[in-house]
């Protein structure tokens, strides 16, 4: 591909920010990408892949973007990703990254690689339609400078879930840091907010743990806490969100950029 075949409309965005590195850098550093993506939310089929923010190359792909796509061969650039996108969702992902980049700025280059970016938008598949996905963003490398050099994006079918957008940029917190940050690109009575279902930052942690399937004898391990108090968060966040069970509790969150 030339120069102009590889210009996506990304690239103007990712410039307002100063935490990104401007010139181009061969990777070598690879992230140890099994165990990041055990760590993060994929219920349904996914792929991922390794960017290069300084160039918008792509490599080390999970081979399921070829199946779920019905491509022949693995993209090179992020271009050929973007390619997929349903038209209609390009102005969303580009406001939605224009939001990530200005909350990384408020919040401080320091804590980039501890913050993770998800929204939704549409892709072709192989059967040849549109399909939900969703996009997480994990930041894996950063020059000595502090520029980012580096992401995994990891790419979720929930068509099988829910197939409204709700249009929301979610910047959540890994590792040490506790971020919740829930962005709406455009306003839409049909979207909650955090602030409206009003979920403790306990019920918010709880539930991250429910829609990726864990137990609740799981949950009360990894957070150390009794069995009983978190079916009791469970029971409070089944009747803040008006959900029968978990299956409608995992639609509803992702309708309103609660994941």
């Amino acid at each position: 591909m030339d120069d102009s075949e590889k210009k996506h409309p990304l690239i103007e965005v990712w410039n307002t920010y100063p935490g990104i590195r401007q010139e181009n850098q061969h990777i070598s550093n690879i992230p140890p990408i099994e165990r990041i993506i055990g760590e993060m939310f994929a219920i349904g089929e996914f792929y991922y892949y390794v960017l290069n923010l300084t160039n918008s190359t792509v490599s080390h792909h999970h081979e399921n973007i070829l199946k779920l796509h019905g491509l022949k061969k693995y993209p090179q650039n992020l271009k050929e990703v973007i390619d997929l996108v349903h038209p209609d969702d390009i102005d969303f992902i580009t406001k939605a990254e224009q939001k990530v980049v200005e909350k990384l700025m408020e919040i401080g280059k320091e804590h980039q690689l501890f913050l993770k970016p998800s929204y939704c938008f549409r892709m072709k598949t192989a059967a040849g339609n549109y399909e939900l996905f969703h996009h997480q963003a994990i930041l894996t490398w950063e020059d000595e400078n502090k520029n980012l050099v580096q992401s995994i994006n990891i790419h979720t079918n929930i068509n099988h879930i829910t197939k409204e957008n709700p249009r929301t940029v979610l910047i959540s917190g890994i590792g040490p840091r506790k971020d919740f940050y829930q962005i709406k690109i455009e306003d839409s009575s049909t979207i909650k907010s955090f602030r409206e279902i009003n979920l403790t930052k306990r019920e918010t942690e709880i539930l991250s743990f429910i829609v990726k399937g864990y137990s609740g004898s799981e949950i009360s391990k990894i957070l150390i806490l009794s069995e009983h108090t978190v079916r009791s968060h469970r029971k409070n966040i089944l009747a803040k969100t008006s959900s029968r069970n978990s299956k409608e509790l995992l639609k509803k969150a992702f309708e309103w950029g609660l994941i």
